[in-house]
């Protein structure tokens, strides 16, 4: 797209727009997004507030940033799923591609338990906006062939690493066949893009009931992000008996998966998932059904 004043989308006010309805009346269409990623050894670490050293003065390796990182594939992950699983939750997980290399027992297992994979470029050591056009648009297309060819199925969707996008992502990324794009956290509804034919679709994500944003840049303590989880289901609950909503929670193995934080989601879990019209639904499921709406 050309670069412009306003986002590639129509403002709509929420109580403006036609009615939108969810599964057996449900107020809040749920997804989970557990962000499944791989760093580098020999690369540059970012911090825990993805801020990056210039490269000349970078110390690889980085052991102590990149190995609390490796936990989280090699032990957070697996404490994930089986929470998720508990409460009959299918996550739609942002996918490095890389992790289809190094861990391929993860994508086995996330296959298993009926996870959704979407594009999260092929390492969150590399941005797109760290690219020219040309390798911005090979990333965007490798990403997705090697998630495809690991887990048997094309994704659909992308949330790009930091949610960082040029003005040539949405463009590259409608071409590469992807359907649908979280990094535009500006709504609680989806909504059409005007790029793509089809038309890509903005589905609701969150940097709020995101943990690594809430421990890191916000300083909140485990019980505080329990509690955010919670109010925010809360209002968006209410509020969903005249308008549904789309509630996002995005957790990183690295950051939920660690033994003292793991009970925060878990019990924000078990209040949400005990209340009635909670639809528990994949990122493609919440999409197609919004799309099946649109005239």
């Amino acid at each position: 797209m050309t670069p412009r004043r306003y986002g590639p989308l129509a403002y709509v006010p929420i109580n403006r727009r036609p009615p939108l309805t969810w599964p057996d009346d449900a107020r809040v269409a749920l997804w989970v997004n557990p962000n499944v990623e791989f760093f580098s050894l020999d690369d540059v670490m970012p911090s825990n507030l993805n801020d990056r050293v210039p490269r000349d003065q970078a110390k690889i390796p980085n052991v102590r940033n990149w190995a609390v990182r490796d936990y989280g594939n090699r032990v957070g992950i697996w404490r994930l799923m089986e929470v998720l699983s508990r409460y009959g939750i299918r996550a739609s997980a942002a996918l490095n591609s890389e992790v289809c290399d190094h861990h391929p027992e993860i994508i086995e297992e996330g296959g298993k338990l009926g996870w959704e994979w979407i594009g999260h470029n092929q390492t969150n050591a590399l941005r797109l906006t760290e690219m020219d056009p040309a390798a911005e648009r090979a990333a965007i297309r490798a990403t997705i062939d090697r998630i495809e060819a690991a887990s048997g199925t094309r994704p659909v969707g992308w949330l790009g690493a930091g949610l960082a996008e040029t003005w040539n992502t949405l463009d590259y990324l409608a071409e590469a066949g992807i359907r649908y794009v979280c990094d535009w956290v500006n709504d609680d509804q989806p909504y059409l893009f005007e790029i793509g034919s089809p038309p890509l679709v903005s589905l609701p994500y969150s940097v709020q009931t995101n943990d690594v944003p809430a421990y890191f840049e916000m300083k909140v303590s485990v019980p505080e992000f329990e509690a955010m989880l919670k109010r925010q289901f809360d209002t968006l609950y209410r509020e969903g008996e005249t308008v549904p909503r789309v509630m996002a929670i995005a957790v990183h193995p690295f950051v939920t998966g660690q033994p003292h934080r793991i009970g925060a989601l878990d019990a924000a879990l078990e209040y949400i998932c005990s209340h009635e019209g909670v639809w528990r639904a994949t990122g493609w499921e919440i999409v197609q059904h919004f799309l099946a709406q649109q005239k």
